[in-house]
């Protein structure tokens, strides 16, 4: 299947009815926008007892990712169409993930925002809210790690030469997602980002859900803001109960891979 959330694209392949096997070169080729069918990330659906369904994430260049959350998103609201259900549980590597419906649109909450730099993870004890980086950024975990950039005019950023320049950083040993961002007011962010593995995208779940807590940790916003990206504008909440995001999902078709 062909998914997206706001340009954020995805390949699904569902792993329940029989078995499949990525290598990273399959992968690759797979992502491949003019060889392959093209994607941001790929999602394998799984079978577990732990949930009503689980869900692996890889990036574009085979790497693994712990947690996609506009993916997720999407095939929750594929599962939920299919099943007529209004709420769904999800076992993924970030942890059992809870998603429901919502007026049309389809809300995951992405878990408890990791902030403290052994857990991101980081290659040493520094402050999470002021990085020892040029800019002052703010690190965050979702899952996966992420750097975010308060900046004066997200435009004006040149992401293809900063993206990758702060993904390989040496204080993130896993290489971090990357997010350049400007508060346009007390709930609303624009953001564009950089995803590790994968490159500029048109829009990220969980780094959105990252710019939001950086944010409200950073004392810019409240802690219920519009992140818009440049695929459209998405709904995070920082709730006691975790992270929640909300946004448009999009079944584009389906398909068969021949190798």
């Amino acid at each position: 299947m062909k998914m997206h959330g706001l340009g954020n694209d995805f390949v699904v392949l569902d792993a329940r009815t029989r078995s499949v096997v990525l290598e990273p070169r399959l992968v690759e080729a797979m992502a491949d926008r003019h060889r392959g069918v093209g994607f941001d990330q790929l999602a394998v659906i799984r079978d577990t007892n732990v949930a009503d369904l689980a869900l692996e994430f890889l990036n574009a260049d085979g790497s693994p990712s712990a947690a996609c959350g506009n993916a997720t998103r999407c095939i929750a609201a594929r599962e939920m169409e299919e099943s007529g259900a209004g709420t769904l549980k999800i076992a993924t590597a970030r942890g059992l993930l809870h998603a429901v419906k919502l007026d049309g649109r389809v809300s995951v909450n992405m878990g408890h925002p990791q902030t403290t730099w052994d857990e991101i993870p980081l290659a040493e004890d520094v402050d999470t809210l002021d990085l020892p980086i040029e800019g002052s950024p703010v690190a965050t975990g979702m899952g996966n790690p992420h750097c975010t950039f308060f900046v004066p005019d997200a435009e004006a950023v040149d992401l293809a030469a900063f993206g990758p320049e702060h993904e390989h950083h040496p204080l993130f040993p896993d290489r971090t997602n990357v997010q350049v961002a400007t508060v346009t007011g007390p709930d609303r962010i624009r953001m564009r980002v950089w995803e590790r593995g994968t490159g500029i995208t048109l829009a990220s779940g969980s780094s959105s859900c990252a710019t939001a807590v950086a944010a409200a940790r950073r004392g810019l916003t409240s802690r219920e803001v519009t992140i818009v990206l440049d695929g459209g504008e998405m709904t995070v909440r920082w709730a006691d109960d975790g992270v929640w995001m909300t946004g448009d999902t999009a079944h584009v078709f389906d398909g068969v891979w021949r190798l």
